[in-house]
Order: structure tokens, then C-alpha cells, then sequence
């Protein structure tokens, strides 16, 4: 399994529009995040983990030529407002499958209503295959998917486990019962927004706490705020397996 970061920012992404903080204006490449996603690959499928603002910029920049779907956290915009930036997919492949609860996938018919309609539909417009997941496996062609229930403050997200593998975003609170069906994963993805507390999302410490619970081999932090500092010198700082996860890191499970 083949796991690319396509982005690993905050809402805001880094640089921040406008913003003179010194990681805005750092010349490390590495402290330049879009918004956050990754692509999942294995065997000959391919999935991505949200699809945010900058879709568009991500699927050009690491060449992607086909998606087999895309798996929803929540309905946030930087993590659904490039879902009309799927119709190059649509065009060549047909219905594009989308997975997200049933909350989400209501909020993405109001925002989307030209996509979702039936009706007198533009013939520009992509046409979404719509699978509505619960807290409960699911299987995405001959892998079991396992949907992980968090709190971003009060609204409920999903992570998401594959094999090995486990991605969460945008989580603050999690019970006991969700973070035992990522116990014993190799390979674990959490947010860390900044180091002040946040009302919604894992702060660094948090995050490290939520690490040493889950005891993976290696854990890598994303949904990255400029606050948080550096690439550089907040890696130096972290616990030998944890890092800072970057855009268009690769890692293979």
C-alpha cells in the first residue's frame, strides 16, 4: 500500500493569504502545505481521503490519472470544496463513487445541488456514485475499510483505517472503544494544529498523547497551522518515531 500526502495543512493552508508570520515567508518547501488529503493506493486502485480547495493543484502535481472513488471525513470546506474538480475523472471513467455519512452527504447536495440533481442536469456536470457509510466496516474492492468515530468539537468525524494503515484529521475527542480498532496499526496519521489548545482539533501535546495510546511503529502528524511552527525545528523535538508529515511525502506499508 502506497499512501501520498497531497496536502498537509490547516484550513487556511501555508502561507496564509496575506500573512507576514515567519512561516509564511519560510523558504523551506516543507512548510508550504495545501489543504489536507491523502491518495491511498494499492494494487491497481486508488482512493482519496477528501477533497479539498486544492484538488485541482494536487491531482496535477503528482500526476494522478484515475481515482477509484473518494472517502469523506466531514463536510468542512477545506476538506469538500473541490468536488467539481473531479469531472476530468468523470469524463474518462464514468461515475465517480463517493463514501461519507449520511449528515455529509446531505450537506454536499446543498452545496452541490447542480451535481446531485437529475433533472434537466447540465451535461458539463460529473455524476457521483453515493454510498453512505456508518460506524461500521465496509469493503472498497478487496479491502476492508474500517471507519474510526472522533468529535471535532461537536461534530462528528471519521478516520478511517486501512489494514496498517490509519488516517485521522480534525479529531479533538475520541472514545476509548473507536481508538481500540487502531491499537495495534504500523502506521498512524493524527492532527496536530499548533502548540496553544484548540476547541476543535489536537494541539501537539494532545496529539502525542493520542500517539502513546495507540503505540503505532511510526506516527506522522498532519493538519499543520503556521502556529505550529517550523518544519525543521519542531521535527527535531518530537519523539523518534513520530514526524511531521509533508506534502507529497510517500510512505509504503
Amino acid at each position: 500500500m502506497k499512501i501520498t500526502f497531497l496536502g498537509t495543512g490547516t484550513s487556511q493552508g501555508i502561507p496564509v493569504i496575506g500573512s507576514k508570520h515567519p512561516v509564511c515567508l519560510s523558504t523551506d518547501l516543507k512548510d508550504k502545505r495545501l489543504r489536507v488529503s491523502v491518495l491511498v493506493e494499492w494494487d491497481d486502485y486508488a482512493y482519496v481521503v477528501d477533497c479539498g480547495p486544492d484538488f485541482r493543484q494536487q491531482m496535477l502535481r503528482v500526476n494522478c490519472h484515475k481515482i477509484d472513488g473518494i472517502l469523506f471525513t466531514h463536510e468542512h470546506s477545506d476538506h469538500v470544496a473541490g468536488l467539481d474538480d473531479i469531472r476530468p475523472f468523470y469524463f474518462r471513467q464514468g461515475d465517480v463513487p463517493i463514501y461519507a455519512h449520511k449528515r455529509v452527504i446531505a450537506s454536499l447536495t446543498k452545496r452541490f445541488d447542480y451535481i446531485f440533481t437529475t433533472e434537466n442536469k447540465y451535461p458539463g456536470v460529473p455524476t457521483l456514485s453515493v454510498n453512505v457509510i456508518e460506524n461500521k466496516p465496509f469493503m472498497l474492492h478487496n479491502l476492508q475499510v474500517i471507519p474510526v468515530n472522533g468529535m471535532h468539537h461537536q461534530l462528528q468525524v471519521f478516520g478511517f483505517r486501512f489494514k496498517n494503515f490509519a488516517y485521522l484529521t480534525d479529531m479533538k475527542r475520541m472514545e476509548a472503544v473507536e481508538i481500540e480498532k487502531i491499537k495495534d496499526v504500523k502506521v498512524l496519521v493524527i492532527n496536530a494544529l499548533r502548540i496553544e489548545p484548540h476547541i476543535s482539533h489536537f494541539n501537539l501535546e494532545e496529539a502525542l498523547q493520542f500517539i502513546d495510546q495507540v503505540n503505532p511503529e511510526v506516527a506522522y502528524i498532519t493538519h499543520i497551522s503556521h502556529l505550529l511552527g517550523f518544519h525543521e525545528d519542531v521535527e527535531k523535538k518530537l519523539p523518534q518515531h513520530v514526524f511531521l508529515a509533508y506534502d507529497n511525502l510517500q510512505i509504503t506499508i
